[in-house]
């Protein structure tokens, strides 16, 4: 009976917080909100969105964001695949890039400002030897109007995740199989992976390369950190309206949030054009023989792409735990004069309550997605009958949407159900978050797990229940680690939804650091910052080392 619930109800708690959040973001933006006075339906709201200054750039840089973050990560995980996958390297590289996937977006944007900054990490390691720089040179890299910075951001935590999926779409694809083939045929290793393997991963990675462009177009916390101010990218202006505290407002960011929602359409709808044009000339190039043997510009491009968004976020990092420490440190010296505790002293007993509704939400949001997690997956096993491609995409759902086309509306409806700024609130608005990165990690595992542990177990008289918490969950205790550990990351790096859910009286520590951005005090936000690192990081230790305590006697169980 229970497993019965579990797929409607997880359907129920993706699906319907999102219509109701797009009919609340609907409505408004064609006039219609009562508790504001709205009882008609116009047009005009539409019309002083168009007549807002430079409202057009605004898309233009988001759209812009949206394909060329997806086009720069997807070459460089493609490229690198292609070139070095089954080398020493690729293994090196590839335990080097893992960790950033758990290391929320506004960490990341954060260690990249400190790094590429006037007077940033780098500019102090060449100066004033290489620059003749003894002051922060007068030159806009952040906040850059072009946004060029904001989509380095992106592309440097894209890339671990894209690396991610296409992993473990390769298995499938019988990547070695085909490499050797294509060698013997005279290809290049490049051209052999593209014309040979890439389709047959691209067709499985299709819905998270969407669900790239849907967040880089509709990104609000990494744009505050990183991105252009005159104009702000559109998601930026719209949370700008929608916490105004000129009500009227809420009229226009709804109706922007209807335009997010056809830029994030329109960026799809490209990329549907530019995967046609990349696959006829694939198909042209094949047809016509070409081997491209000579790719090792190529190939060591893509490496030092890919060793370059690590080492990024790394290095930006590292400077940002020292500068928490940081005593006098002026420009250009390489290292602080001197380190002291004053800033963890001032800046710690603020971050209690944060750090507390981060672990709160995070942790309930997670085990109630785990437990729905578990519960589709063994209806799998009582139906036989697994989830199809239409199934998957109404799990990716709430990664394809923007964001801000209904977290809006749901706002709207706690609002007239006084449930606005509530502890219940805030874990479903990151359920619908968490709950996709749940079930699409432990679904590979739960389906790899060997039946005949069950069928002995069934033999033996032990019922359904206890078959699955005195066998499977034991043997299965990585997997469903690991997916705690990545919801958890997921949960604490969501900051949208926390904002306008949390309606300012629940903060979390990633709302704090990002709202600490227009300030600039490096010390403060090292602080911050570090927190966002530790929370994940914590949650993946738990889910390496518990497991390899626990199986420390059973040889089989390590790994």
């Amino acid at each position: 009976m229970l497993t019965r619930l579990g797929p409607p109800l997880t359907i129920l708690l993706l699906t319907g917080p999102l219509l109701f959040g797009l009919a609340g973001t609907l409505l408004p933006a064609f006039g219609f909100l009562p508790v504001l006075g709205g009882m008609e339906l116009t047009l005009r709201h539409f019309e002083a969105l168009f007549d807002a200054p430079a409202i057009w750039a605004s898309a233009g840089i988001s759209l812009a964001a949206g394909l060329v973050t997806a086009a720069i990560s997807l070459l460089v995980v493609m490229v690198f695949v292609a070139a070095w996958a089954g080398t020493p390297l690729f293994a090196r590289i590839q335990h080097m890039v893992s960790p950033l996937l758990s290391l929320p977006h506004a960490a990341a944007a954060f260690a990249l400002a400190f790094l590429i900054a006037p007077s940033g990490l780098l500019a102090r390691l060449i100066s004033p030897a290489l620059t003749g720089w003894h002051h922060p040179p007068d030159l806009l890299i952040v906040h850059d109007p072009m946004g060029l910075a904001m989509m380095a951001g992106l592309v440097a935590k894209e890339i671990p995740f894209l690396m991610l999926m296409t992993l473990a779409a390769l298995p499938q694809a019988r990547a070695a199989e085909t490499r050797r083939l294509t060698t013997a045929l005279g290809y290049g290793r490049v051209a052999g992976f593209v014309y040979g393997t890439w389709p047959i991963v691209y067709r499985q990675i299709r819905l998270p390369v969407f669900a790239v462009i849907a967040f880089a177009t509709s990104v609000v916390d990494v744009a505050v950190i990183l991105g252009p101010t005159r104009p702000a990218p559109l998601a930026v202006r719209l949370v700008e309206w929608m916490s105004d505290p000129e009500l009227s407002l809420r009229y226009l960011a709804s109706a922007g949030a209807v335009l997010q929602l056809a830029v994030t359409g329109f960026a799809l709808a490209s990329w549907l054009a530019l995967e046609k044009l990349a696959a006829a000339l694939t198909r042209r190039a094949a047809g016509r023989g070409r081997r491209l043997r000579r790719d090792a510009l190529a190939r060591y491009a893509a490496f030092m792409g890919m060793l370059a968004s690590a080492l990024a976020v790394f290095a930006g990092l590292a400077a940002l735990a020292v500068w928490s420490f940081a005593g006098l440190w002026q420009f250009p010296d390489v290292v602080p004069q001197s380190l002291t505790l004053k800033s963890w002293l001032r800046t710690l007993p603020r971050t209690a309550e944060p750090l507390l509704t981060t672990l709160l939400v995070g942790l309930a949001a997670t085990f109630i997605a785990a437990v729905l997690a578990i519960l589709c997956l063994m209806r799998e096993d009582e139906t036989g009958r697994r989830a199809g491609q239409g199934a998957l995409a109404l799990i990716y759902l709430p990664l394809v949407v923007p964001q801000v086309a209904f977290i809006f509306g749901l706002q709207f409806l706690l609002i007239m159900g006084d449930l606005l700024a509530t502890l219940p609130a805030l874990i479903l608005a990151h359920l619908v978050f968490v709950m996709p990165y749940a079930y699409l990690s432990l679904k590979d595992p739960w389906r790899a797990f060997d039946k005949r542990y069950d069928w002995l177990a069934a033999g033996l008289g032990k019922s359904r229940w206890q078959r699955f918490f005195h066998v499977r969950l034991p043997m299965m205790l990585r997997a469903v680690l690991t997916l705690l550990a990545i919801g958890f990351s997921v949960s604490v790096g969501l900051y949208l939804p926390t904002v306008l859910i949390g309606a300012g009286r629940l903060t979390t520590i990633t709302t704090e650091a990002v709202a600490l951005a227009s300030g600039g005090n490096p010390r403060i936000i090292g602080v911050y910052a570090f927190f966002q690192m530790l929370l994940p990081a914590a949650g993946f230790a738990v889910a390496t080392l518990v497991p390899a305590l626990i199986f420390r006697r059973f040889h089989g169980m390590r790994v």
